[in-house]
């Protein structure tokens, strides 16, 4: 479930992106098609995926994408998510789930369901009763 809660959050951040980033680099003539690191497409793409999934964690506990699948973060020692937790769980430990081979893979064999970066957080995704 977490994997297509995932995919429809990727579907809703490229809809952001083509709605609202990709005129607004036109109308400035900002090149779209360059694509290295540190080009303004990369870099502003990059601040949308992770403002999404910070912002949405933080103040809903869930994304769109959990909310049609009915996930839900949960903090194992408290009922609200620090920013301290969202920020590192969202952004420093999603960037270290993604660049370690089996980040997210360990997310099927773990007993509570936590990938790598809810481990780092004492965080999991649980269903929303």
């Amino acid at each position: 479930m977490r994997f297509w809660a995932y995919l429809l959050d990727l579907l809703v951040i490229g809809s952001i992106e083509r709605l609202l980033i990709n005129p607004v680099f036109r109308w400035l003539d900002i090149s779209l098609t360059e694509y290295n690191m540190f080009a303004p497409v990369s870099i502003t793409s990059a601040f949308i995926f992770y403002l999404y999934f910070v912002l949405m964690t933080k103040y809903f506990q869930q994304t769109l994408g959990k909310m049609v699948f009915g996930l839900r973060v949960v903090n194992f020692h408290s009922e609200e998510l620090t920013w301290g937790t969202v920020l590192f769980r969202e952004w420093i430990g999603r960037f270290i789930s993604a660049t370690v081979v089996l980040g997210y893979v360990i997310t099927a064999f773990m007993p509570k369901k936590q990938g790598l970066h809810d481990l780092f957080t004492d965080t999991t995704v649980v269903h929303v009763e």
